[in-house]
């Protein structure tokens, strides 16, 4: 057979960027909500965070997850609800939004080899023949751990937060502006949005328009598509 591998290939590609397209739009929608609703937004992030530090003691008390691991991710909790202080805005040199990025990759990391391990990670030592079907971790349950309390809150705070880079300045919002939003704006009456208020991006959204924009004019200058510009011409 040489042309249904073919169809196969080709099947793949189409379907990996209706994949691509449908993450690139839910997180924009998502982006564009957390604008509308930052107080609601703050709210569900703040319990979601407490319902998971709650769920990973259970999990330790009932189900035997290591102690060490367990506090790893509790405390990496407490550092990502500190990102909330001046919720949207936060600073992507701050101290704690990097301790946050490093804290996800270690999570990552050290669960991934957690459940890696082939001796029991639960209810003491041994190997796992000794245990029952319902003492061994299926792949759903490992899959839905780290996509609720590994993953979920990352991945909220990185729809849900806005760069201070990213933010035009106002009176109060020194800490999300400072010096360099300021400087690079030039005059105060550029600093504000036509409607008076502070226009917050959020970084999903910002990292959206960024891949667009550079498709768009790489597209254009390959000669794929037309440009704005060419169309006046």
């Amino acid at each position: 057979m040489w042309i249904l591998p073919l169809i196969g290939y080709a099947g793949v590609i189409v379907g990996f960027s209706f994949l691509t397209l449908a993450i690139a739009s839910g997180l924009y929608y998502l982006s564009e909500l957390v604008e509308e609703h930052t107080v609601l937004a703050r709210r569900v992030l703040t319990r979601l965070i407490y319902g998971i530090i709650s769920v990973q003691i259970l999990l330790f008390l009932f189900d035997g997850f290591p102690f060490f691991l367990s506090l790893l991710s509790i405390g990496s909790h407490i550092v990502y609800a500190s990102n909330l202080r001046r919720f949207p805005i936060v600073k992507l040199s701050d101290p704690l939004f990097v301790l946050s990025c490093v804290l996800v990759g270690l999570n990552h990391w050290f669960w991934f080899c957690h459940f890696s391990k082939p001796l029991p990670a639960f209810r003491g030592s041994g190997n796992w023949d000794q245990y029952g079907p319902g003492d061994v971790p299926t792949f759903t349950e490992v899959a839905s751990y780290f996509g609720l309390c590994v993953w979920l809150v990352p991945f909220a705070l990185f729809v849900s937060l806005s760069a201070g880079e990213n933010v035009l300045p106002s009176m109060g919002s020194e800490y999300a502006t400072g010096e360099h939003a300021a400087s690079s704006s030039g005059f105060p009456g550029n600093a504000l949005a036509s409607d008076g208020k502070a226009k917050n991006k959020g970084m999903a959204k910002a990292l959206v328009d960024s891949v667009r924009d550079w498709v768009s004019e790489n597209g254009e200058l390959m000669g794929f598509w037309r440009g704005e510009r060419s169309k006046r011409f």
